[in-house]
Protein backbone atom coordinates (compact mmCIF):
# COMPACT_ATOMS: atom_id res chain seq x y z
CA UNK A 1 0.00 0.00 0.00
CA UNK A 2 1.24 3.22 -1.08
CA UNK A 3 0.83 5.85 1.78
CA UNK A 4 2.13 8.94 -0.15
CA UNK A 5 -1.71 10.18 -0.66
CA UNK A 6 -2.43 9.53 2.90
CA UNK A 7 0.17 11.20 4.63
CA UNK A 8 0.51 10.45 8.39
CA UNK A 9 0.37 13.83 9.72
CA UNK A 10 -3.14 14.47 8.38
CA UNK A 11 -5.27 11.82 10.05
CA UNK A 12 -8.52 13.63 9.10
CA UNK A 13 -10.12 11.44 6.32
CA UNK A 14 -8.62 8.07 8.35
CA UNK A 15 -10.59 9.71 11.17
CA UNK A 16 -13.51 9.86 9.26
CA UNK A 17 -13.67 6.31 8.02
CA UNK A 18 -12.40 5.16 11.07
CA UNK A 19 -15.17 6.94 13.10
CA UNK A 20 -17.42 5.52 11.04
CA UNK A 21 -16.74 1.95 12.01
CA UNK A 22 -16.67 2.77 15.54
CA UNK A 23 -20.28 4.57 15.09
CA UNK A 24 -21.21 1.21 14.13
CA UNK A 25 -20.54 -0.36 17.27
CA UNK A 26 -21.43 3.11 19.25
CA UNK A 27 -24.83 3.50 17.40
CA UNK A 28 -27.08 2.78 19.87
CA UNK A 29 -25.86 4.94 22.10
CA UNK A 30 -25.39 7.95 19.60
CA UNK A 31 -27.90 7.52 16.81
CA UNK A 32 -27.19 10.32 15.19
CA UNK A 33 -23.64 12.54 14.94
CA UNK A 34 -23.73 15.86 13.61
CA UNK A 35 -21.47 17.04 10.83
CA UNK A 36 -18.96 18.77 13.60
CA UNK A 37 -18.30 14.85 14.13
CA UNK A 38 -16.22 14.24 11.03
CA UNK A 39 -13.28 15.44 9.14
CA UNK A 40 -13.63 19.16 7.55
CA UNK A 41 -11.31 21.33 5.47
CA UNK A 42 -8.57 19.01 5.52
CA UNK A 43 -6.36 19.05 2.66
CA UNK A 44 -5.80 15.38 2.61
CA UNK A 45 -6.28 13.31 0.05
CA UNK A 46 -9.21 11.17 -0.98
CA UNK A 47 -7.91 7.87 -2.31
CA UNK A 48 -10.49 6.26 -5.11
CA UNK A 49 -9.88 2.43 -6.03
CA UNK A 50 -11.57 1.84 -9.17
CA UNK A 51 -13.66 -1.85 -9.51
CA UNK A 52 -14.57 -2.67 -13.49
CA UNK A 53 -12.97 -1.31 -15.85
CA UNK A 54 -15.25 -1.19 -18.95
CA UNK A 55 -16.65 1.75 -20.25
CA UNK A 56 -18.86 3.07 -17.69
CA UNK A 57 -16.24 2.54 -15.08
CA UNK A 58 -13.64 4.66 -17.02
CA UNK A 59 -16.59 7.50 -17.30
CA UNK A 60 -17.13 6.71 -13.81
CA UNK A 61 -13.40 7.06 -13.01
CA UNK A 62 -12.94 10.23 -14.74
CA UNK A 63 -16.03 12.05 -13.37
CA UNK A 64 -14.95 11.13 -10.33
CA UNK A 65 -11.19 12.43 -10.93
CA UNK A 66 -12.78 15.70 -12.30
CA UNK A 67 -15.33 16.17 -8.91
CA UNK A 68 -13.17 19.65 -7.60
CA UNK A 69 -12.04 17.85 -4.74
CA UNK A 70 -8.60 16.34 -3.73
CA UNK A 71 -8.60 12.87 -5.17
CA UNK A 72 -6.41 10.24 -6.30
CA UNK A 73 -6.95 6.73 -8.18
CA UNK A 74 -4.65 4.48 -6.58
CA UNK A 75 -5.95 1.10 -7.67
CA UNK A 76 -7.62 -0.39 -10.49
CA UNK A 77 -9.29 -4.12 -10.85
CA UNK A 78 -11.25 -6.11 -13.74
CA UNK A 79 -11.47 -9.65 -14.44
CA UNK A 80 -9.80 -8.67 -17.46
CA UNK A 81 -6.12 -7.62 -17.87
CA UNK A 82 -6.76 -6.05 -21.39
CA UNK A 83 -9.69 -3.94 -19.91
CA UNK A 84 -7.60 -2.64 -17.07
CA UNK A 85 -5.05 -1.77 -19.70
CA UNK A 86 -7.35 0.08 -22.26
CA UNK A 87 -9.14 1.94 -19.17
CA UNK A 88 -5.86 3.25 -17.72
CA UNK A 89 -4.47 4.14 -21.18
CA UNK A 90 -7.44 5.99 -21.37
CA UNK A 91 -7.56 7.84 -18.01
CA UNK A 92 -3.75 8.83 -18.63
CA UNK A 93 -4.46 10.37 -21.92
CA UNK A 94 -2.58 13.68 -22.71
CA UNK A 95 -5.88 15.49 -23.64
CA UNK A 96 -9.48 14.90 -22.36
CA UNK A 97 -10.74 18.65 -23.55
CA UNK A 98 -13.78 16.08 -24.46
CA UNK A 99 -14.69 15.42 -21.46
CA UNK A 100 -13.72 18.77 -19.16
CA UNK A 101 -12.75 22.48 -20.70
CA UNK A 102 -11.02 23.16 -17.43
CA UNK A 103 -8.59 20.42 -17.11
CA UNK A 104 -6.24 19.04 -19.38
CA UNK A 105 -5.22 15.87 -18.65
CA UNK A 106 -5.62 13.27 -15.16
CA UNK A 107 -2.37 12.07 -15.41
CA UNK A 108 -1.27 14.20 -11.49
CA UNK A 109 -4.81 12.73 -9.97
CA UNK A 110 -3.28 8.39 -11.02
CA UNK A 111 -0.86 6.50 -9.42
CA UNK A 112 -1.83 3.03 -10.04
CA UNK A 113 1.81 1.23 -10.35
CA UNK A 114 1.76 -2.29 -11.34
CA UNK A 115 1.70 -3.72 -7.49
CA UNK A 116 -1.87 -1.54 -7.35
CA UNK A 117 -3.52 -3.23 -10.55
CA UNK A 118 -5.17 -6.67 -9.76
CA UNK A 119 -7.06 -8.97 -12.24
CA UNK A 120 -9.11 -11.94 -11.69
CA UNK A 121 -12.54 -12.75 -9.84
CA UNK A 122 -11.22 -11.78 -6.41
CA UNK A 123 -8.82 -8.61 -7.62
CA UNK A 124 -11.42 -6.55 -6.14
CA UNK A 125 -10.66 -7.18 -2.04
CA UNK A 126 -7.40 -5.92 -3.28
CA UNK A 127 -8.21 -3.02 -4.33
CA UNK A 128 -11.10 -1.96 -2.07
CA UNK A 129 -8.58 -2.05 0.75
CA UNK A 130 -6.21 0.59 -0.19
CA UNK A 131 -9.44 3.53 -1.12
CA UNK A 132 -11.25 6.09 0.92
CA UNK A 133 -13.65 5.52 -1.95
CA UNK A 134 -14.97 2.84 -4.44
CA UNK A 135 -15.98 3.25 -7.41
CA UNK A 136 -18.13 -0.19 -7.99
CA UNK A 137 -18.76 -0.20 -11.95
CA UNK A 138 -18.42 -4.26 -12.87
CA UNK A 139 -21.28 -5.89 -14.58
CA UNK A 140 -24.02 -5.66 -12.30
CA UNK A 141 -24.26 -9.55 -11.33
CA UNK A 142 -21.74 -8.78 -9.10
CA UNK A 143 -22.39 -5.94 -7.35
CA UNK A 144 -23.78 -7.50 -4.26
CA UNK A 145 -20.47 -8.87 -3.65
CA UNK A 146 -18.41 -6.05 -4.48
CA UNK A 147 -21.10 -4.09 -2.78
CA UNK A 148 -20.82 -5.97 0.67
CA UNK A 149 -17.02 -6.10 0.98
CA UNK A 150 -17.08 -2.12 0.67
CA UNK A 151 -19.20 -1.59 3.03
CA UNK A 152 -17.16 -4.34 5.17
CA UNK A 153 -14.22 -2.46 4.87
CA UNK A 154 -15.40 0.88 5.79
CA UNK A 155 -15.60 2.64 2.33
CA UNK A 156 -17.38 5.35 0.84
CA UNK A 157 -19.06 4.09 -2.30
CA UNK A 158 -20.53 5.34 -5.86
CA UNK A 159 -21.92 1.88 -7.54
CA UNK A 160 -23.38 1.43 -10.65
CA UNK A 161 -27.20 0.71 -11.23
CA UNK A 162 -28.79 -1.81 -11.35
CA UNK A 163 -27.51 -3.29 -8.07
CA UNK A 164 -28.51 -7.18 -8.36
CA UNK A 165 -29.50 -9.73 -11.18
CA UNK A 166 -31.63 -11.82 -8.83
CA UNK A 167 -33.69 -11.38 -5.59
CA UNK A 168 -30.74 -13.28 -3.24
CA UNK A 169 -28.56 -9.94 -4.56
CA UNK A 170 -30.61 -7.80 -3.82
CA UNK A 171 -31.47 -9.20 -0.24
CA UNK A 172 -27.84 -8.76 -0.30
CA UNK A 173 -27.31 -5.26 -1.03
CA UNK A 174 -30.05 -4.64 1.44
CA UNK A 175 -28.43 -5.53 3.96
CA UNK A 176 -25.64 -4.43 3.72
CA UNK A 177 -26.92 -0.88 2.86
CA UNK A 178 -28.67 -1.05 6.44
CA UNK A 179 -25.10 -1.77 7.91
CA UNK A 180 -23.71 1.16 5.56
CA UNK A 181 -26.52 3.65 6.89
CA UNK A 182 -25.50 2.51 10.57
CA UNK A 183 -21.47 3.32 10.03
CA UNK A 184 -22.47 6.46 8.37
CA UNK A 185 -20.60 5.72 4.88
CA UNK A 186 -21.58 7.60 2.14
CA UNK A 187 -23.41 5.27 -0.65
CA UNK A 188 -24.37 6.96 -4.48
CA UNK A 189 -25.94 4.94 -7.06
CA UNK A 190 -26.19 5.67 -10.62
CA UNK A 191 -29.74 5.88 -11.70
CA UNK A 192 -28.44 9.43 -12.18
CA UNK A 193 -31.63 11.52 -12.80
CA UNK A 194 -31.79 12.07 -9.61
CA UNK A 195 -29.01 13.95 -10.07
CA UNK A 196 -30.33 15.50 -12.88
CA UNK A 197 -31.76 19.04 -12.41
CA UNK A 198 -35.06 18.64 -15.17
CA UNK A 199 -36.01 15.96 -12.72
CA UNK A 200 -35.18 17.37 -9.85
CA UNK A 201 -37.43 20.66 -10.86
CA UNK A 202 -40.21 18.31 -11.99
CA UNK A 203 -40.05 16.50 -8.76
CA UNK A 204 -40.37 19.89 -6.65
CA UNK A 205 -44.05 20.43 -8.56
CA UNK A 206 -45.05 16.95 -8.89
CA UNK A 207 -48.23 18.11 -6.33
CA UNK A 208 -48.73 20.22 -9.78
CA UNK A 209 -51.15 16.88 -11.06
CA UNK A 210 -52.76 16.13 -8.04
CA UNK A 211 -52.44 12.25 -6.75
CA UNK A 212 -50.69 9.96 -9.48
CA UNK A 213 -52.95 7.72 -11.02
CA UNK A 214 -51.03 6.06 -13.94
CA UNK A 215 -47.62 5.81 -15.79
CA UNK A 216 -45.44 5.25 -18.33
CA UNK A 217 -41.92 4.23 -19.05
CA UNK A 218 -40.19 3.78 -22.67
CA UNK A 219 -36.44 2.47 -23.29
CA UNK A 220 -36.71 1.54 -26.67
CA UNK A 221 -33.90 1.35 -29.33
CA UNK A 222 -31.66 -0.47 -31.12
CA UNK A 223 -30.02 -2.40 -28.43
CA UNK A 224 -26.37 -2.23 -27.91
CA UNK A 225 -22.87 -5.16 -28.46
CA UNK A 226 -22.27 -8.17 -29.55
CA UNK A 227 -18.83 -9.62 -28.49
CA UNK A 228 -18.42 -13.22 -30.82
CA UNK A 229 -17.07 -16.10 -29.19
CA UNK A 230 -13.12 -16.09 -29.76
CA UNK A 231 -10.85 -19.50 -30.18
CA UNK A 232 -9.84 -21.21 -26.21
CA UNK A 233 -11.94 -18.93 -24.89
CA UNK A 234 -14.11 -20.79 -21.67
CA UNK A 235 -17.54 -20.92 -21.31
CA UNK A 236 -16.97 -18.81 -18.10
CA UNK A 237 -14.81 -16.44 -20.01
CA UNK A 238 -17.08 -16.17 -23.22
CA UNK A 239 -19.78 -15.01 -20.63
CA UNK A 240 -17.87 -12.53 -19.18
CA UNK A 241 -16.85 -11.11 -22.26
CA UNK A 242 -20.28 -11.19 -23.50
CA UNK A 243 -22.01 -10.50 -19.92
CA UNK A 244 -25.25 -8.00 -21.39
CA UNK A 245 -26.27 -11.26 -22.77
CA UNK A 246 -27.13 -13.82 -19.75
CA UNK A 247 -28.81 -12.83 -16.66
CA UNK A 248 -26.82 -13.71 -14.31
CA UNK A 249 -24.40 -11.06 -15.04
CA UNK A 250 -26.92 -8.18 -16.32
CA UNK A 251 -30.51 -9.60 -16.02
CA UNK A 252 -31.82 -8.83 -19.12
CA UNK A 253 -32.25 -5.30 -20.82
CA UNK A 254 -34.98 -4.45 -18.52
CA UNK A 255 -32.77 -4.54 -15.69
CA UNK A 256 -29.49 -3.15 -17.27
CA UNK A 257 -31.27 0.07 -18.90
CA UNK A 258 -35.13 0.01 -18.61
CA UNK A 259 -34.48 0.59 -14.86
CA UNK A 260 -33.72 4.32 -15.21
CA UNK A 261 -37.65 4.90 -16.02
CA UNK A 262 -38.59 2.27 -13.95
CA UNK A 263 -37.27 3.71 -11.31
CA UNK A 264 -38.42 7.59 -12.24
CA UNK A 265 -41.76 6.15 -11.36
CA UNK A 266 -41.27 4.45 -7.98
CA UNK A 267 -39.43 8.15 -7.27
CA UNK A 268 -42.46 10.14 -8.06
CA UNK A 269 -44.82 7.60 -6.54
CA UNK A 270 -42.82 7.38 -3.42
CA UNK A 271 -43.06 3.73 -3.28
CA UNK A 272 -42.85 0.15 -4.94
CA UNK A 273 -44.88 -1.91 -7.14
CA UNK A 274 -46.79 -4.71 -5.31
CA UNK A 275 -47.13 -7.25 -8.11
CA UNK A 276 -46.62 -7.11 -12.15
CA UNK A 277 -47.64 -9.22 -15.20
CA UNK A 278 -46.50 -8.56 -18.47
CA UNK A 279 -45.28 -9.92 -22.05
CA UNK A 280 -42.21 -10.69 -23.95
CA UNK A 281 -39.73 -12.68 -26.56
CA UNK A 282 -37.11 -12.69 -28.55
CA UNK A 283 -38.39 -11.54 -32.36
CA UNK A 284 -35.06 -10.38 -33.61
CA UNK A 285 -31.96 -10.70 -31.38
CA UNK A 286 -32.29 -14.52 -31.47
CA UNK A 287 -28.89 -16.06 -32.46
CA UNK A 288 -26.24 -17.86 -30.78
CA UNK A 289 -24.40 -14.54 -29.42
CA UNK A 290 -27.54 -13.11 -27.94
CA UNK A 291 -27.92 -15.74 -25.10
CA UNK A 292 -31.01 -15.98 -23.24
CA UNK A 293 -32.42 -12.78 -22.91
CA UNK A 294 -35.34 -11.34 -24.74
CA UNK A 295 -35.26 -8.16 -26.89
CA UNK A 296 -38.51 -7.17 -25.99
CA UNK A 297 -40.58 -6.51 -22.44
CA UNK A 298 -44.19 -5.00 -22.02
CA UNK A 299 -44.85 -4.91 -17.86
CA UNK A 300 -48.28 -3.64 -16.19
CA UNK A 301 -46.83 -2.80 -12.58
CA UNK A 302 -49.36 -2.31 -9.80
CA UNK A 303 -48.93 -0.09 -6.62
CA UNK A 304 -50.43 -0.73 -3.69
CA UNK A 305 -52.62 2.35 -4.53
CA UNK A 306 -53.54 0.39 -7.64
CA UNK A 307 -52.28 2.86 -10.15
CA UNK A 308 -50.40 1.28 -13.23
CA UNK A 309 -47.20 1.35 -14.27
CA UNK A 310 -47.10 0.59 -18.53
CA UNK A 311 -43.97 0.13 -18.98
CA UNK A 312 -42.16 -0.73 -22.27
CA UNK A 313 -38.56 -1.88 -23.50
CA UNK A 314 -37.42 -3.25 -26.73
CA UNK A 315 -34.22 -3.92 -28.60
CA UNK A 316 -35.11 -3.92 -32.34
CA UNK A 317 -33.22 -1.84 -34.61
CA UNK A 318 -35.65 -0.12 -37.62
CA UNK A 319 -38.55 0.36 -34.31
CA UNK A 320 -39.84 3.47 -32.67
CA UNK A 321 -36.91 4.96 -30.50
CA UNK A 322 -37.73 6.17 -27.28
CA UNK A 323 -36.55 6.53 -23.75
CA UNK A 324 -38.68 8.80 -21.69
CA UNK A 325 -41.26 8.93 -19.08
CA UNK A 326 -44.87 10.02 -18.15
CA UNK A 327 -46.90 10.40 -15.01
CA UNK A 328 -50.92 10.89 -15.35
CA UNK A 329 -52.01 12.29 -12.00
CA UNK A 330 -56.47 13.93 -11.11
CA UNK A 331 -54.92 17.49 -12.41
CA UNK A 332 -52.66 16.71 -14.68
CA UNK A 333 -49.24 15.50 -16.62
CA UNK A 334 -45.74 15.14 -16.12
CA UNK A 335 -43.64 14.82 -19.30
CA UNK A 336 -40.35 14.08 -18.42
CA UNK A 337 -38.41 14.20 -21.12
CA UNK A 338 -39.77 17.21 -22.04
CA UNK A 339 -39.18 18.86 -18.86
CA UNK A 340 -42.89 19.91 -18.54
CA UNK A 341 -46.12 19.88 -16.51
CA UNK A 342 -49.38 20.53 -18.20
CA UNK A 343 -52.75 20.27 -16.86
CA UNK A 344 -55.36 17.77 -17.95
CA UNK A 345 -56.40 19.89 -21.19
CA UNK A 346 -52.59 20.87 -22.08
CA UNK A 347 -52.50 23.77 -20.54
CA UNK A 348 -48.81 24.75 -18.96
CA UNK A 349 -48.45 24.60 -15.65
CA UNK A 350 -44.23 24.55 -15.71
CA UNK A 351 -42.35 24.44 -18.43
CA UNK A 352 -38.15 23.62 -17.17
CA UNK A 353 -35.34 26.42 -18.80
CA UNK A 354 -33.50 23.61 -20.95
CA UNK A 355 -30.44 26.03 -20.69
CA UNK A 356 -30.02 24.83 -16.97
CA UNK A 357 -29.66 21.33 -17.88
CA UNK A 358 -26.33 19.75 -16.21
CA UNK A 359 -24.58 16.63 -16.68
CA UNK A 360 -25.90 14.59 -14.03
CA UNK A 361 -22.89 11.91 -14.56
CA UNK A 362 -20.68 14.71 -13.37
CA UNK A 363 -22.93 15.78 -10.82
CA UNK A 364 -23.39 12.96 -8.88
CA UNK A 365 -19.93 12.63 -8.48
CA UNK A 366 -19.23 16.54 -7.51
CA UNK A 367 -22.26 16.20 -4.76
CA UNK A 368 -20.37 13.00 -3.43
CA UNK A 369 -17.05 13.71 -2.91
CA UNK A 370 -17.78 17.10 -1.80
CA UNK A 371 -19.76 15.69 0.73
CA UNK A 372 -17.22 13.15 1.57
CA UNK A 373 -14.08 15.95 1.68
CA UNK A 374 -16.15 17.72 4.14
CA UNK A 375 -16.97 14.93 6.62
CA UNK A 376 -20.41 15.38 6.15
CA UNK A 377 -22.97 11.97 5.89
CA UNK A 378 -25.49 13.02 3.34
CA UNK A 379 -26.28 9.88 0.21
CA UNK A 380 -27.86 6.53 1.40
CA UNK A 381 -28.79 5.84 -2.39
CA UNK A 382 -28.34 1.95 -1.94
CA UNK A 383 -31.86 0.91 -0.75
CA UNK A 384 -33.96 2.61 -3.27
CA UNK A 385 -31.12 1.28 -5.69
CA UNK A 386 -31.84 -2.25 -4.63
CA UNK A 387 -35.75 -2.04 -4.94
CA UNK A 388 -35.86 -0.40 -8.00
CA UNK A 389 -33.56 -3.35 -8.99
CA UNK A 390 -36.32 -5.42 -7.73
CA UNK A 391 -39.15 -3.73 -9.36
CA UNK A 392 -36.95 -4.62 -12.79
CA UNK A 393 -36.56 -8.23 -11.73
CA UNK A 394 -40.12 -8.16 -10.97
CA UNK A 395 -40.81 -7.31 -14.73
CA UNK A 396 -38.40 -10.08 -16.19
CA UNK A 397 -40.04 -12.73 -13.85
CA UNK A 398 -43.33 -11.70 -15.35
CA UNK A 399 -42.58 -11.22 -18.62
CA UNK A 400 -40.14 -15.02 -18.55
CA UNK A 401 -43.34 -16.67 -16.83
CA UNK A 402 -46.19 -15.02 -18.47
CA UNK A 403 -47.30 -15.09 -14.87
CA UNK A 404 -48.76 -12.23 -11.96
CA UNK A 405 -45.44 -12.23 -10.00
CA UNK A 406 -46.31 -10.60 -6.15
CA UNK A 407 -43.47 -8.32 -4.79
CA UNK A 408 -43.41 -9.86 -1.17
CA UNK A 409 -43.24 -13.44 -2.83
CA UNK A 410 -40.47 -12.31 -5.31
CA UNK A 411 -38.53 -10.49 -3.02
CA UNK A 412 -38.69 -13.45 -0.40
CA UNK A 413 -38.13 -16.13 -2.61
CA UNK A 414 -34.23 -16.87 -2.37
CA UNK A 415 -33.74 -17.05 -5.82
CA UNK A 416 -30.14 -17.11 -6.73
CA UNK A 417 -29.25 -17.92 -10.42
CA UNK A 418 -25.71 -17.47 -9.73
CA UNK A 419 -22.68 -19.76 -10.22
CA UNK A 420 -21.31 -21.62 -6.89
CA UNK A 421 -17.99 -21.53 -8.28
CA UNK A 422 -16.61 -17.92 -9.92
CA UNK A 423 -12.95 -19.18 -11.78
CA UNK A 424 -12.17 -19.26 -15.44
CA UNK A 425 -12.83 -22.95 -16.16
CA UNK A 426 -15.85 -23.37 -13.47
CA UNK A 427 -19.44 -24.00 -15.12
CA UNK A 428 -21.63 -21.00 -15.40
CA UNK A 429 -25.04 -21.72 -14.90
CA UNK A 430 -26.12 -21.41 -17.97
CA UNK A 431 -24.15 -22.95 -20.83
CA UNK A 432 -25.38 -24.14 -24.41
CA UNK A 433 -26.71 -27.20 -26.13
CA UNK A 434 -25.10 -29.25 -28.53
CA UNK A 435 -25.49 -26.84 -31.39
CA UNK A 436 -24.88 -23.55 -29.62
CA UNK A 437 -28.02 -22.14 -28.64
CA UNK A 438 -28.91 -21.24 -24.66
CA UNK A 439 -31.86 -22.33 -23.44
CA UNK A 440 -34.94 -19.47 -22.95
CA UNK A 441 -37.55 -18.71 -20.73
CA UNK A 442 -40.91 -19.60 -22.66
CA UNK A 443 -44.21 -17.59 -21.15
CA UNK A 444 -46.58 -20.23 -19.97
CA UNK A 445 -43.72 -22.91 -19.38
CA UNK A 446 -41.33 -21.21 -17.18
CA UNK A 447 -41.64 -21.50 -13.83
CA UNK A 448 -40.40 -19.97 -10.86
CA UNK A 449 -42.12 -19.86 -7.34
Amino acid sequence: MNNEASPKNNPSRRDFVKNSSLIAGGLMAAPLLSSANFFSGSEATIKIALVGCGGRGTGAAMQALLSKQKVKLVAMADAFRDRLDECFNTLNADDISEYSSTVKNLKDMIDVPEERKFTGFDGYQKAIALADVVLLTTPPGFRPIHFEEAIKQNKHVFMEKPVATDPAGIQRVLAAAAIAKQKKLNVVVGLQRHYQNSYRELFKRKDLIGDITSAQAWWNNDGVWVRPRQANQTEMEYQMRNWYYFNWLCGDHINEQHIHNIDVINWFKNGYPVKAQGMGGRQVRKGKDHGEIFDHHYVEFTYADGSILNSQCRHIPGTMSRVDELLVGTKGKILCGAGSIVDLKGKSLYKFDSSKENNPYQTEHEELFAAIAKGEYKFADAENGAKSTMTSILGRLATYSGQIIEWDKAINSGLDIHPKVYAWDATPPIVPNSDGYYPVAVPGVSKYF
